[in-house]
Parts: structure tokens; C-alpha cells; sequence
């Protein structure tokens, strides 16, 4: 017969991990069914070429919650974070380098301008602040505005005094950051366009919005709140590749008890008396069990794995409301040298962070016009960095990989452009040559190269249109609108099933957070010890 487990989580993606190692930590039968061969969902470490291993998709870790690393102790199951240091900014004949040692980029903003550097000092004093003013919110569950229990806004309660206790300054800034553009929030601050383009860009990575487009710039604040070792604004690089860190999570949760299957791909969710009862796999197995949790997208759950007429249509039509627009690509690239820039020629630090291709606010500008009308970025911006440099163990001997994160790449091309699949090549070609303008040695040292385009994306790691966060991180689909009014509480409208995804409060990046709250939302309706 059959068993039946108290928890089935669809998908092994991180924060599906999560929620397994939590629910197991609490004593219930948990099994998480992966419909790919390896682990990790788009956090994920894959040998593309003999010898070269790739941080395929996600390839940086910052919004890893700390109090997931400690309550599962995850260095004692392998995860181990190197830091990157610092931001390398090439231009022609000329660059700007923020290191993580602040007097040598304070010198180097001076260099620049002295008003900058004197800004750049209370600039990161009060964006701490303010990170940590909404952090807090990355730990709540997000109340129904048209509920009745009160209950529901104790947490806000607390923010709201927060809120009030802040310095009429911060009170000011905070209202700035959630309804202005990256750009002009800078432009406040700063008047060196190269440090301005660079800073904007963390405003418009994984949305199809431009960096003076309102509402980018609170996606600034949100990838703020990463921390390393309670520095904020830290970046690093997993060792083994984003993989370890769901690797080192899976760990935590067969620790703990939890089963995992790989190469499960789940059907459809079996429903009974408009509950959740188990999930149909392809194979045609059935698992039964007490709560089904889904990692997968908002879309992909409520209209592809549940039965037709499972759902209301006007639920439904709610849920194809729901933005995604993917906007991004990947290139990842093998090769055997490193990228010589014209403007600080030879190897040095400067090539061991992030190299971002920032060079102004109207290129960035000008790369998402391309983008508006349906066209890959000719010009792109891109993020760059060379795992190797941190942790050789991902190449050969005195070979590396390079990580390129490239945005525009829309997902709903202009059909006079053809399908993705036409234009794959030439996207890669225009990120290469976008490359080649500062580090003209960039083709006579690529082995291999792989290029992903959102359709890839999507093809490859379920993520629907391509979006990196399963769904835009724009204002209107963030806290108690994610993934939709009414219910961004990981609940459904199916009983005993739950959302426990990146298209939940509070959204994308390797954060895990979505899945520790849909965990502890699934104990406390079970009456199970929340921790």
C-alpha cells in the first residue's frame, strides 16, 4: 500500500529545500520530488564542459536569510560562502573599482569627485539603515487587507513603530526609495555617471523596467539587505558553485529526516473536495499526502499541475495577470586566460569581483530601449565575475570560467525578429562583442561558451517566461499582492495546499525565506512547535 506522508514538496529548488529541512525539524514525514537529476533548482552546479563547472543560472549569493545558515547549521553540511570584493567598472581609457576596503574607494571616488566620495560615506550609512528598518519584513507573513483578524497586523504594528521612531530624514528616504527610479534616487546623491550606472543597476536586475523607471529603485533596497557575516551590501561566492548552497540545504534536510527523489517530475496535484490530497508523477506513481507544498512558479501551480476547474475563472484570470516578462540571459563562458582590460591591462584584484559593464545612465537607458520594443540588447548591461579567481576547483589547472548575467534579453520578442532560438547566437555574439570594447583579447581566449536565453531559462528550470524571481519584483506584486490579493499568505484556494516558491513574499534571489515562512505558516496549521 501506498504511503502516505504528512508533506510532498514539488520541486528541489532552495527554497522548496527549506521548507523540507524545517517541516522534517518538526517531526513530519516530508519527502521533496526534483524533476531534474541534480538538485538545486536554479541555484544549481553543472559540469557544461568536461572539466568546467558553471554556477549555470543564479551564480552569487548575498539574501541567504542568516537565521536559515544557523537554525540548520548549513557549514556543517557543506555550505562554505566566499567573498567577492568589491565592484571593477571598465571604461575606455579610464574605470572605476569600489573595493570592500572603504578608505581605498573613498581615494578612488575622490579621484572622480570629491563631492561623491564626502556623499558615498552617508549614502552607505543611511541605506544600512534603512535595510535594516524593512529587513524585518523578510521574516512576516504578509496580512489580508480584506481580512477580519486582526491578528494579521500585529507584525506591521511593530514596523509602523519602527517607522515612527526614524529620524524625519530616513522617514523621507524611505518614501523616495519606494516610488523612485533607481536614477534619479542616485542622482540625489551623486554626480559621476559611471558610479551612478553602476549602483542603478542592482535597481533593474531580473525586471523588464529601465533604471529610470519608477518603483527600481526600492529593487535597490532590496538587494541591500544581503548580508555575509552581518555585513550588509556583501557579496560572495558559494564554494562549488550555487550549488552548494542547495546541496548543503538538501543535506540539512535528510538530516533531518526528509526523503528526496530525483528525477520525480510531478504531473499534476491530485485534489479531492477542493483539498489537496497527493500528486500524480509522469510515471504515472501517486504519493498521498496531508499538505502539498509547491516551489514552482504561481502560474505553473494553479494552472498546470491542477486539474482544469479546479479553481474559479476569475481566480484564475488573476493568476494570468500576474507580470513575469523575463528579461535576462546568461553566457557562461570556458576559457584558457583571463579577460585583459585596456584600462588597468594584466591580472590583478581588480578581477577577482564583480566587472560590471556600467558605463553610463544613458547606455543602461539605452539598453533597455532596445529591450522596450522587443529587441535583445545590442549594447546589454552585463555582471560579470570569474568564480575561478575565488575557487579554482570549478576549471582545470590554469583554465577559468566566467559568469556573464546580461540584461535585455526580452521573453516576447519582436516577431519580425524571429523565435529565441534563432536569434541564440547572435545574442551571445553581441555580449561578446559588448565585452571585447574594454577587453579586446575576450574571443582569442574562449574554449567553450554557453548562452541561455529566457526561453532556455524557462525550458530549462521551470521558471515561467524566463523570470529570474518567478514573477517581476515590481511594487504592485510585492508583499500582500504576491503572488495575488488575498493570497500571499502561502495559502490557496486549495485546502492543504501551499505556495512556498520565489513567487511568494518576499520574492527572488537565493534568500530561502519564502520557504522557512511556508513552513512555519504549515506547522502552525497543523498545531506542530513553530521554531
Amino acid at each position: 500500500m501506498a504511503r502516505t506522508y504528512d508533506a510532498v514538496i514539488i520541486g528541489g529548488g532552495h527554497n522548496g529545500l527549506v521548507s523540507a529541512a524545517y517541516l522534517a525539524r518538526a517531526g513530519l514525514s516530508t519527502l521533496v520530488l526534483e524533476k531534474r537529476e541534480l538538485l538545486g533548482g536554479a541555484a544549481v552546479t553543472e559540469e557544461i564542459f568536461p572539466g568546467f563547472r558553471f554556477s549555470v543560472a543564479s551564480y552569487v549569493v548575498s539574501l541567504l536569510r542568516p537565521e536559515i545558515i544557523r537554525e540548520l547549521d548549513l557549514p556543517a553540511h557543506g555550505l562554505d560562502i566566499l567573498p567577492l570584493d568589491g565592484t571593477f567598472t571598465p571604461l575606455q581609457g579610464d574605470y572605476l573599482w569600489r573595493v570592500n576596503d572603504h578608505g581605498r574607494t573613498i581615494r578612488e571616488l575622490r579621484r572622480w569627485s570629491k563631492l561623491d566620495a564626502e556623499a558615498y560615506e552617508e549614502y552607505g550609512q543611511l541605506m544600512v539603515e534603512m535595510a535594516r528598518f524593512i529587513k524585518p519584513i523578510l521574516s512576516i507573513v504578509p496580512p489580508d487587507p480584506t481580512g477580519f483578524d486582526p491578528r494579521q497586523f500585529t507584525p506591521l504594528a511593530g514596523l509602523a513603530r519602527s517607522f515612527q521612531r526614524l529620524p524625519e530624514k530616513q522617514q523621507a528616504v524611505f518614501v523616495q526609495l519606494m516610488t523612485m527610479s533607481a536614477a534619479d534616487f542616485l542622482a540625489q546623491w551623486f554626480e559621476t555617471d559611471p558610479l551612478m550606472a553602476t549602483m542603478s543597476a542592482s535597481g533593474i536586475i531580473g525586471t523588464y523596467q529601465g533604471v529610470k523607471s519608477p518603483g527600481t529603485a526600492y529593487v535597490l533596497l532590496h538587494h541591500y539587505m544581503g548580508e555575509i557575516d552581518g555585513a550588509f551590501r556583501a557579496w560572495g561566492i558559494p564554494r562549488g558553485g550555487t550549488g552548494g548552497v542547495s546541496n548543503a540545504i538538501g543535506n540539512a534536510a535528510r538530516a533531518q529526516g526528509a526523503e528526496i527523489r530525483l528525477e520525480a517530475p510531478v504531473a499534476r496535484i491530485m485534489t479531492r473536495d477542493g483539498r489537496a490530497v497527493g500528486v500524480a508523477l509522469e510515471s504515472g506513481e501517486e504519493i498521498y499526502a496531508h499538505h502539498v507544498l509547491s516551489s514552482v512558479d504561481s502560474r505553473l501551480t494553479y494552472l498546470g499541475l491542477l486539474e482544469p476547474g479546479s479553481l474559479e475563472p476569475e481566480f484564475e484570470d488573476e493568476v494570468r495577470r500576474f507580470k513575469f516578462r523575463g528579461s535576462s540571459g546568461k553566457v557562461n563562458l570556458a576559457v584558457d586566460g583571463l579577460p585583459d582590460f585596456s584600462c588597468l591591462p594584466g591580472e590583478g584584484d581588480h578581477l577577482r569581483g564583480a566587472i560590471s559593464y556600467s558605463a553610463s545612465i544613458e547606455d543602461m537607458e539605452r539598453a533597455y530601449d532596445d529591450a522596450k520594443y522587443g529587441h535583445w540588447s545590442r549594447r546589454p548591461y552585463i555582471d560579470m565575475i570569474i568564480p575561478t579567481l575565488v575557487d579554482p576547483s570549478m576549471a582545470p589547472p590554469g583554465k577559468h570560467v566566467i559568469s556573464c548575467f546580461v540584461q535585455y534579453a526580452p521573453y516576447h520578442l519582436d516577431p519580425a525578429l524571429g523565435s529565441w532560438d534563432d536569434n541564440r547566437e547572435a545574442f551571445g555574439d553581441a555580449v561578446i562583442d559588448r565585452i571585447a570594447e574594454v577587453a579586446p583579447n575576450i574571443r582569442d581566449i574562449i574554449l567553450h561558451r554557453q548562452v541561455l536565453t529566457p526561453l532556455d531559462i524557462e525550458r530549462r528550470f521551470g521558471l515561467t517566461e524566463g523570470n529570474i524571481f518567478q514573477g517581476e519584483l515590481s511594487l504592485e506584486q510585492l508583499f500582500f499582492n504576491r503572488p495575488m490579493p488575498g493570497y500571499a499568505r502561502f495559502k490557496t484556494p486549495i485546502r492543504d495546499l501551499w505556495l512556498c516558491g520565489s513567487a511568494t513574499h518576499p520574492g527572488g534571489g537565493i534568500m530561502g525565506a519564502n520557504g522557512r515562512i511556508a513552513a512555519m505558516e504549515v506547522l502552525r496549521a497543523t498545531g506542530r512547535k513553530v521554531a
